[in-house]
């Protein structure tokens, strides 16, 4: 049906140039965008009904909608603003222009700039009475079926484009991520942080632990990685003496795809001089406040997310690693200590044997070490049931390689995560500045990496340099953008607010056959291929 209407309109656009009409113009010069004329004549009564206002108005938009109906039209035009409605009569633009333009070779779908008179319908509709009608561009492809609109998934996130044109709610998510990103660089300004730029393309995957993507760096004959995270090219501005920076940039992790993890993100990260882990709570704590203020509106503190309300109301929850562990594990009827969770991985690997049935991602402990046999345990009995904001604190020196030992207790650091609605939020530490013992952790790293594991460690020799010149106390924190609109837009798919996510590259027609008759034939002929006759 799609290529049957190209065709159509194919004709269509050879016939306006045929006539001298330029089916794609260059300029336009509108006086309005039509949520300023919706916004200055709000209907206010039934009284308003066919009332005149003679304003002229010159807006230009994409055509939604059309009704011919003799010798007189309506149709609806939309913009980036909003949509309204226009009616167009044969005696305003001319026989000629009425029969064999709008009615032979308009289509829903071009793009017209329209000059007219605004009046009310007799049902109350703001109306734009048409003077003078412009195609601006021609559109080849129909829009989606009207009643139903793109419903389709993967045909939205494919074709965003035509996602934005006729779901018009999908176009206020993305201008609401626009104000969280507006938001976020606002809010680090006022408090005295510098914004920087650091390298994308790496030597060392560096800064988290994960699997990068690779490419060549053609003048350096080198192989070099898309980062992971800009962490300690950050840290080393703190050494250069930048006492607070931030970078707002696009993170990469040839990872899973799920509906919290894309492969390509974007994290803000700032690091603090001078400051701690608490402090950096306290600064969290301000930055939800101030972000709720923006994008909510003023005082608003709580929010509705899918079927949770979540209070922001300060201060957060906190609860240590451990302590929210032990307590999650005691609702599985199974009791423990803190202290054996941080000192027995043999009873780590018994309580998943125990769990396994229950929570599926726990079946292959037997290759874990006790890092990951404490980060899996967390992440399957806890994080679900931290709704609202809630500061996990104090993580195993296992866990956070790059964190300061904490300084009650040399087994754990000073780290916290920020979880919301189940969901991981923001990460941060008091940061390593010892270059003795962040040497040690590297190797460490290196040493511990798990068999089969596709995540590269590698030591970074010249950030430990750089600590050997010395690195103030420092406080470092990463937030997920992504994951904020997901969690302001009330979306639980980290696609719904990616514009363009990255999909399998989709098959044809051809293809798909192809593939269909392979399955029929190899069933039609299973006992032959078995027996290896065919």
């Amino acid at each position: 049906m799609e290529e049957r209407i190209y065709e159509q309109r194919l004709k269509k656009l050879e016939k306006l140039k045929e006539l001298g009409i330029h089916p794609y113009e260059y300029k336009f010069e509108k006086t309005h965008s039509i949520k300023d004329i919706l916004e200055k004549y709000p209907q206010k009564d039934e009284k308003e009904a066919g009332k005149v206002y003679g304003e002229k108005v010159k807006i230009a938009g994409r055509i939604m909608s059309l009704r011919i109906m003799g010798k007189s039209a309506f149709f609806h035009i939309q913009d980036e603003t909003g949509k309204i409605q226009c009616f167009l009569n044969i005696k305003d633009v001319g026989e000629d222009f009425y029969k064999n333009i709008f009615k032979k070779l308009i289509d829903i779908g071009d793009i017209v700039g329209v000059e007219g008179e605004l009046f009310r319908t007799k049902t109350g509709e703001l109306t734009i009475h048409v003077k003078n009608l412009k195609l601006l561009t021609k559109s080849l492809r129909p829009l989606p079926e009207k009643w139903h609109g793109l419903k389709d998934v993967e045909k939205r996130y494919r074709q965003r484009y035509l996602d934005l044109i006729v779901n018009p709610h999908v176009r206020e998510i993305f201008k609401t991520r626009t104000k969280i990103i507006k938001a976020v660089r606002d809010f680090l300004d006022e408090k005295g942080f510098l914004e920087v730029e650091t390298p994308v393309l790496q030597p060392i995957a560096s800064g988290a632990a994960a699997k990068p993507f690779v490419t060549y760096y053609n003048a350096l004959d080198i192989n070099v990685y898309l980062r992971i995270a800009p962490e300690l090219y950050l840290k080393r501005l703190i050494v250069g003496g930048f006492e607070k920076v931030y970078e707002l940039g696009k993170n990469f992790r040839n990872e899973g795809i799920d509906t919290t993890h894309n492969p390509e993100f974007t994290m803000v990260e700032f690091y603090w001089a001078y400051a701690d882990y608490n402090d950096l709570m306290k600064l969290t704590e301000e930055f939800f406040e101030y972000l709720l203020d923006k994008i909510k509106g003023k005082g608003v503190r709580k929010i509705k997310f899918k079927d949770m309300e979540i209070d922001f109301t300060p201060p957060f929850k906190k609860v240590t690693f451990l302590g929210a562990l032990k307590d999650a594990l005691k609702e599985e009827g199974i009791e423990v200590t803190e202290d054996e969770l941080l000192e027995n991985e043999n009873l780590l690997h018994e309580i998943c044997e125990k769990l396994k049935t229950k929570y599926k991602n726990l079946v292959k402990h037997e290759t874990w070490d006790k890092a990951k046999l404490l980060k899996e345990l967390f992440e399957n009995l806890v994080e679900s049931k931290l709704i609202n904001p809630t500061f996990v604190i104090d993580f195993p020196k296992e866990l956070s390689p790059l964190a300061k030992t904490h300084r009650k207790d040399n087994r754990l650091v000073e780290r916290f995560e920020l979880f919301i609605a189940g969901k991981e939020i923001a990460n941060a530490y008091s940061e390593l500045n010892d270059p003795l013992d962040q040497k040690e952790r590297f190797l460490e790293q290196l040493k511990a990496k798990q068999k089969g594991e596709e995540e590269v460690v590698e030591y970074d020799e010249d950030f430990i340099r750089a600590l050997e010149h010395g690195m103030p106390p420092t406080a470092g924190e990463g937030i997920g953008i992504d994951r904020l609109a997901m969690l302001l837009t009330d979306n639980d798919s980290i696609r719904e607010v990616i514009l363009f996510p990255q999909l399998k590259p989709k098959k044809d027609e051809v293809e798909e056959k192809i593939e269909e008759e392979s399955k029929e034939f190899i069933e039609k002929h299973k006992d032959e291929i078995e027996k290896g006759e065919l």
